[in-house]
């Protein structure tokens, strides 16, 4: 009967430096102990890796240490590749560890080998569980961008959100680690198209973060680039909206992106202030907020000097 009731929490977010955002952790713990006697108990769960994410997610989302998640994290994407060893076609599986590497990759490894590392066994992962699922889309992901998008658009259910979301977050994390890259870099639109599917089936999905994607996306350059600025704009508010204000994040990617790249300083600068005026606690972002606000201080820092 518990397992029944247990279903799987996904990674979710942007990563430090292309999107100045880590991940929403959505698994993992700072015990093997602890790991390993949950295994033990729970070992008639069918898809225990799902279990896991879902029973063990709240403590590290919750959690006001970043610390303690960088240091508990490793063990658990150990048990991950054990698990899909173990049973390579379980895509919840697969999902929950892509989202994981991707998000400690993105959130805490500093040095660029070991990050391409582990954005690659993201996007591995990630890709076979979009194969397994969407053979069809699998197969456009190589090919010309309107064909891409054709394919796409064919995918019309909410239910096809949890892949094609965590598959395009992953694939913006692999980009980001292989920046140097521009055949990587030239997937952009790609992601956008997915992050654009997924605002037509449902904006609101994982607190309207594809907005915040798109926000990122579209003031990557200034206007007379080719970037969309008052257009991501919108989108950095929207997904304001949609988090009630709650995610802290929100407003420190709209000061990093769009007031510095129109050099707005008010606008900049009162943002930050905010985040830095507001709580931290809430369900499910508390670590995702106490992270943004140590950015925010140092955005306002360097405030005047960028500006």
């Amino acid at each position: 009967m518990l397992c029944n009731g247990l279903r799987l929490n996904k990674v979710s977010g942007f990563h430090l430096d292309l999107y100045s955002i880590p991940h929403m952790i959505r698994a993992g713990f700072n015990s093997v102990l602890l790991i390993s006697a949950l295994l033990i108990v729970l070992s008639g769960c069918v898809n225990v890796g799902a279990m896991m994410a879902d029973v063990l997610s709240n403590s590290v989302l919750n959690q006001r240490d970043p610390k303690t998640v960088q240091d508990g994290l490793p063990a658990y994407l150990l048990l991950l590749d054990g698990m899909i060893l173990e049973d390579p076609d379980e895509i919840e599986t697969l999902l929950a560890g892509a989202s994981l590497y991707s998000a400690y990759s993105g959130a805490f490894v500093d040095d660029p080998a070991r990050s391409r590392l582990m954005s690659q066994t993201a996007l591995d992962y990630a890709r076979r569980a979009l194969c397994l699922e969407f053979d069809e889309l699998c197969a456009a992901l190589t090919q010309p961008l309107d064909k891409f998008r054709e394919v796409l658009s064919e995918y019309d259910d909410t239910n096809d959100l949890k892949i094609i979301y965590g598959y395009a977050s992953v694939w913006a994390g692999w980009i980001q680690s292989s920046s140097s890259d521009w055949q990587a870099i030239a997937d952009l639109p790609k992601v956008e198209a997915m992050m654009r599917r997924v605002l037509m089936l449902d904006e609101g999905y994982e607190q309207g973060n594809a907005h915040l994607y798109m926000g990122v996306l579209l003031t990557l350059r200034p206007a007379s680039l080719g970037g969309q600025p008052e257009l991501g704009k919108e989108h950095f508010r929207q997904a304001m909206k949609l988090s009630g204000g709650h995610n802290l994040m929100t407003k420190v990617l709209y000061a990093r992106h769009y007031a510095r790249l129109v050099f707005d300083q008010e606008l900049h600068d009162r943002l930050l202030k905010e985040v830095l005026a507001s709580s931290v606690e809430y369900p499910d972002l508390t670590l995702m907020n106490v992270l943004a606000q140590k950015q925010a201080e140092a955005l306002l820092a360097s405030s005047n000097d960028y500006f």
